[in-house]
């Protein structure tokens, strides 16, 4: 199991969580979406499409654009459609213990779909 924290809150807590690109993509049901904003903020990846922005939000302390996800991703990414990652300071650590270090292993889009 891994999960985000950001200013001492935990954002999402997963076992189901996909590594890709060297980024943890949580399951939407995994994140709690009262710490997330909406953001204007969109950008391009060349293999996955379009990723749509989330700011974190714990307290009055807002991270922006520290949450992305790509809602229709293209079909080598279909896997994370929903899912969401994150940066920018928000630190994904392993919940269980150093032999569960493998659920932070790469996912290979190309054979994990």
């Amino acid at each position: 199991m891994v999960r985000a924290v950001w200013n001492g809150a935990v954002i999402a807590e997963s076992d189901r969580s996909v590594v890709v690109d060297g980024n943890c993509y949580f399951p939407p049901d995994s994140v709690r979406m009262d710490h997330l904003v909406a953001s204007d903020t969109h950008t391009t990846c060349f293999w996955k499409g379009q990723a749509n922005y989330c700011s974190v939000r714990v307290g009055d302390k807002v991270d922006r654009d520290a949450a992305w996800y790509y809602p229709s991703p293209s079909p080598p990414a279909s896997h994370i459609a929903g899912y969401i990652a994150f940066w920018h300071g928000v630190s994904i650590e392993p919940c269980l213990g150093a032999s569960d270090a493998s659920l932070l292993e790469e996912v290979d889009p190309i054979t994990a779909v």
